[in-house]
């Protein structure tokens, strides 16, 4: 039985989920994390290495003789790491479980994501795309369109490049911050608008090899700091699933008219995809379209995903790398998981770091993934906006929440927030 050194890439609560649950491969050797948190450190060995700085990755792999590099997130994604590897005779044989960079675009670019749908025939919103050259053009077109509007900055934001406009003056003010102001630097360059659309949002994960695909535990998100869904997004608040209403029927359209043609359409243009792609999908009426791609998990979504997910994460990437998906069958547990976020006082605006935290001993009955925390003075204490994601079981959704909100008053740093409305749509579930 081959045995394999890996290197994961992040530092959030995602990349905890993941750590947690590589560890429980028999096939998991050594497993270090770039640049990891104080969750991360009880399963593997952190190091003090940028995401990005590909250079000290390839160094690392050689001298600790890795097998499999896991980005966690987007940015190695898009700045082409899986080509970085490809092209360099001595990393070659390493496994890289993500797509190329010319596959990552389908996060990392929002024109190119809508471009390569409506190519494919996928259903996702109406659009326009706009920059400097045709700004003026831009604002006439906005101060025409139904409302809401939907206000996209091309490139990679941090989850903030998406404004949801309810009258036009606000509209034009936000394309106007993208494009004149560079708001978002580089990625909001070019500026896609789309029309809004009206229903409920869910995810769905798949891991592919370019041709064949197995499906993950679906998951919704809660994006907003405030209850009932109100105030700004937020790299998200919590999580749950599954998700109510994906069932088979749902489910069948969101594989035929969704994943398939997806699939399909990066083998028919010559893509190299090894990897997860997440279908950031709405319901609208019965019928999925899709809102966003994005080439990696998601977070908080991996923080259920990956609870619920009974089949071995590392077999599933050692089939993907040997082109044998189609014969991998995954299981699902068939038990709720929902996450609760911890966040610190002002996020998502400006927060303090460096607050103790304490009580973590006393949870039962949860998962603790950290997202935003450091040992320090050999104490825990939050560096980051979100800090903590409790993830607990349950036979439904409700008594799933029950256990992760009776951990959350367990455990104290000063102004903890959290959301005490995750899963808020599906009472009785």
């Amino acid at each position: 039985m081959k045995s394999y050194n890996i290197l994961l890439l992040g530092s959030g609560g995602r990349e905890n989920a993941i750590a947690w649950k590589l560890r429980q491969s028999k096939k998991c050797k050594e497993l270090y994390i770039a640049p990891g948190n104080a969750g991360t450190a009880e399963y593997g060995t952190n190091l003090p290495m940028a995401v990005t700085d590909f250079e000290s990755i390839r160094s690392f792999c050689l001298e600790n003789h890795i097998d499999m590099v896991i980005p966690g997130g987007e940015d190695a994604l898009v700045a082409g790491i899986f080509d970085f590897f490809r092209n360099d005779s001595s990393l070659r044989d390493i496994i890289v479980a993500g797509p190329s960079k010319a596959g990552a675009q389908l996060e990392g670019s929002k024109a190119f994501a809508k471009e390569f749908m409506k190519r494919q025939g996928i259903p996702t919103a109406a659009y326009r795309e706009f920059d400097e050259k045709n700004f003026e053009e831009g604002i006439q077109y906005i101060s025409r369109h139904t409302l809401p509007v939907v206000i996209k900055a091309d490139g990679l934001a941090a989850g903030k490049g998406v404004v949801i406009s309810h009258n036009h003056e606000e509209a034009v003010e936000s394309f106007s911050r993208m494009i004149k102001d560079a708001q978002f630097g580089d990625a909001g360059k070019k500026v896609v608008i789309e029309e809004f659309l009206e229903g409920i949002e869910l995810s769905v994960f798949v891991l592919t090899d370019g041709r064949h695909y197995v499906l993950l535990p679906e998951a919704k998100d809660y994006k907003r700091i405030g209850e009932g869904d109100k105030g700004p997004n937020t790299g998200g608040m919590g999580a749950i699933s599954p998700v109510p209403f994906a069932k088979e029927d749902f489910m069948g359209k969101v594989k035929s008219q969704i994943i398939h043609p997806t699939i399909e359409g990066l083998k028919k243009e010559k893509i190299d995809y090894n990897g997860f792609i997440f279908f950031g999908l709405i319901n609208v009426g019965g019928d999925p379209y899709v809102i966003e791609y994005n080439c990696r998990m998601g977070d908080p979504e991996t923080e259920v995903v990956m609870p619920r997910l009974k089949s071995d994460l590392l077999e599933m990437i050692e089939a993907m790398s040997a082109g044998q998906l189609a014969n991998f069958a995954v299981e699902h547990d068939q038990r709720a998981a929902c996450t609760v976020m911890l966040v610190s006082a002002g996020y998502p605006d400006a927060y303090e770091k460096g607050k103790v935290m304490t009580g973590l001993d006393a949870v039962e009955n949860s998962l603790l993934f950290h997202a935003g925390t450091i040992v320090r003075n050999h104490e825990v204490q939050t560096n980051g906006g979100r800090v903590l994601a409790i993830t607990s079981y349950g036979s439904g959704l409700q008594e799933a929440l029950a256990r992760s909100y009776e951990n959350a008053a367990r455990i104290q740093f000063e102004g903890k927030y959290f959301r005490t409305d995750i899963g808020w749509e599906f009472p009785g579930q």
